[in-house]
């Protein structure tokens, strides 16, 4: 066994194929080699797909599973079927996902970015206030090409609660970098409790703003969240129950 795991380990095949080698069925020696190499390809592809969804760095894993959509106010150019298969990506195109707290935004935008790393989609999940936070220490440290560089290696990069901190001077303009470097090259999704006509309020510049919003907007898609708090209803249900 020594030498077996040797040598799965010099091919990357994973550990996973010693436990499961001895139990495949198989017809002829070119069967079992087939279905050898077809359980280390399908081992390898879990192994990929556990890593995107490490690398994302969800706050908290969620799928469509338990999403509830009925109220969703999706535009006509969008349906679920197109958030769940995450066709908007192959576009570089960019979802706003507008409503007041606790309307499901963040659910809906981990779930659509944990079904782009199933289907093969490199992801990254942000709070806004934790990006600016790296960025300006990445800028500080003379890092900031670097960390730039690494953002740009993702299909779609989500940012979430855009406007509950203002961002200042030095956070709009690398925020603005941010967005500069993704229009047309990768898809974004910002979720909000602010509506366009205020975001000069978390900007604090009027050009900036109307640069960030010309480029989220041009292919973007403007969802908007209609129901009620999810987590109030929820908290008093079980104070209730």
């Amino acid at each position: 066994m020594e030498e077996l795991e040797l040598y799965c380990k010099k091919l990357r095949l994973g550990r996973e194929i010693l436990e499961e080698f001895e139990d495949i069925e198989f017809i002829n020696n070119k069967d079992f080699l087939t279905q050898i190499l077809k359980k280390s390809y399908q081992n390898l592809e879990i192994r990929r797909k556990n890593r995107r969804i490490r690398d994302a760095k969800f706050e908290i894993l969620k799928t469509f599973e338990n999403f509830d959509s009925k109220e969703l106010d999706l535009p006509e150019t969008l349906n679920l079927h197109k958030l769940k298969t995450g066709s908007f990506i192959e576009k570089n195109e960019n979802l706003i996902f507008y409503g007041g707290s606790g309307r499901g935004k963040t659910h809906l935008a981990t779930a659509i970015g944990f079904e782009a790393c199933n289907h093969g989609k490199s992801v990254r999940f942000f709070k806004v206030p934790t990006l600016i936070s790296e960025l300006l220490e990445a800028r500080e440290t003379g890092n900031l090409g670097k960390y730039l560089k690494k953002l740009k290696k993702f299909d779609l990069i989500i940012l979430d609660e855009l406007g509950y901190v203002p961002l200042g001077e030095r956070g709009a303009e690398l925020f603005f970098q941010v967005i500069a470097d993704c229009y047309e090259r990768k898809s974004l999704i910002i979720t909000t409790n602010i509506e366009f006509s205020k975001w000069v309020g978390i900007f604090m510049d009027k050009k900036i703003t109307t640069a960030i919003l010309d480029r989220i907007i041009h292919h973007g898609h403007v969802v908007i969240f209609t129901g009620s708090n999810y987590r109030m209803n929820n908290a008093l249900s079980n104070v209730n129950s």
